[in-house]
């Protein structure tokens, strides 16, 4: 009877923790071959102002490929553009990219492969005086603005040292011949992904093969005022007959990203449709520090998206698009309470910008095995209580009698 015991007590325990497992080996197993090339095309007599570069990060997928180009002189610019083709070519007019004469003088070829195009463009930095610690941007008196830092008028750091082909990540930092910046600078680092998964670093966005990453922070800018704010405006351009909104989505875990339970998505989809084709992604958190512990977490707010009546200053968009709709948003850091920029003098933000529906957070293998263990314990408890007292049973009946209990 015990070895009838002990067999029925695994075998219920395999059936609930083999599901259990098969849950979390659910996972996504989707790759791409990713490679940076710098310039691509690029030969004299033209050439590029120093410091300038054109970065373009090209992910292949089985049957597709996705183009992201970044560039590094105006206001800086991530384009994505999906190829439904696996020999999709970049094509670059270098004399008419450089002076910024016509739309076109970029394009990814076959044009007709090119399913979905869009760009995300960081336009201005704001700083505001938040005398009576609301932070609430949208309700401070104008007066209470400083003029705003056009990012357009920044001098970049080059590209060139900057690209690292292991991580697929280019890094570069900026500032203006302001008082401000003499000690500090804003630094936007792009990342591209080859599968699944997350960075350790907070948030840990989920990501996937089908978007990028931008980590955005400003570090040791001079405040213009004790009690000054940031805000981070910015504008997305695609494709027309694409309209923008933003969709705020709740989580019931916070496990990979502190007392945050909440995804903001700022999602492009057909006119008159729901279907999503393209997004940026962000959590709404900050942080004061580099590396930051639980404490150094702020809240962030957006703006509803607005549609803007002209491009951006960027000269990628500007090289790309030829029929396009511009949405902008503002991104405002802190909320009523919260320790000034001036407390820490840093601040970090990350965002995804992808294709598709945006990543999903899940729980965590650790989480869905607790979770497993706890739900299966009752499982296995009734389970073996079963088998406890149909093993009493049959023995009493052996022997002829009923055990006193």
């Amino acid at each position: 009877m015990s070895m009838i015991k002990t067999h029925l007590i695994c075998s219920a325990l395999f059936v609930v923790f083999g599901c259990a497992f098969a849950f979390l080996g659910n996972g996504e197993k989707f790759r791409r071959k990713v490679t940076i090339e710098l310039n691509p095309g690029l030969k004299p007599p033209s050439t590029l102002p120093p410091g300038v570069g054109l970065v373009h990060v090209r992910a292949l997928g089985d049957n597709d490929t996705l183009h992201f180009f970044l560039y590094n002189h105006g206001a800086p610019a991530v384009l994505l553009v999906h190829s439904n083709s696996t020999e999709s070519t970049v094509q670059v007019d270098w004399p008419e990219f450089i002076n910024r004469s016509s739309s076109g003088s970029l394009k990814v070829e076959p044009e007709r492969s090119v399913q979905f195009s869009r760009a995300l463009v960081f336009t201005r930095l704001w700083e505001y005086s938040d005398v009576n610690n609301t932070a609430d941007p949208q309700h401070t008196a104008e007066s209470s603005f400083y003029p705003p830092y056009e990012l357009q008028n920044f001098i970049w750091s080059g590209l060139n040292a900057s690209v690292n082909q292991s991580d697929h990540t280019v890094t570069f930092c900026g500032g203006d011949e302001s008082v401000s910046f003499i000690n500090g600078s804003l630094c936007l680092q792009f990342s591209a992904f080859e599968s699944e998964g997350r960075p350790s670093a907070w948030p840990s966005l989920r990501h996937n093969a089908n978007c990028s990453q931008l980590h955005v922070w400003l570090d040791g800018v001079t405040p213009r005022a004790n009690y000054s704010r940031f805000s981070l405006e910015l504008q997305t351009v695609g494709d027309s007959g694409f309209q923008g909104r933003v969709d705020v989505r709740s989580s019931i875990d916070d496990e990979y990203t502190p007392s945050i339970f909440k995804v903001s998505q700022w999602v492009s989809s057909p006119v008159n449709t729901s279907t999503v084709w393209g997004y940026t992604q962000w959590k709404p958190v900050a942080y004061r520090k580099p590396k930051p512990v639980f404490e150094d977490a702020t809240p962030c707010m957006h703006s509803e998206p607005v549609p803007m009546t002209q491009l951006p200053p960027s000269g990628l968009v500007q090289a790309y698009f030829k029929d396009s709709q511009t949405y902008g948003l503002n991104i405002s850091f802190g909320i009523a309470g919260d320790p000034f920029y001036n407390a820490t003098n840093y601040l970090s933000w990350s965002v995804l910008m992808g294709m598709g529906n945006p990543p999903v957070d899940s729980f965590s293998t650790l989480i869905l095995a607790i979770m497993a263990v706890g739900l299966g314990a009752p499982l296995v408890i009734v389970i073996v209580g079963g088998v406890y007292v149909l093993i009493r049973k049959r023995t009493s009946q052996s022997t002829g009698y009923e055990p006193i209990n």
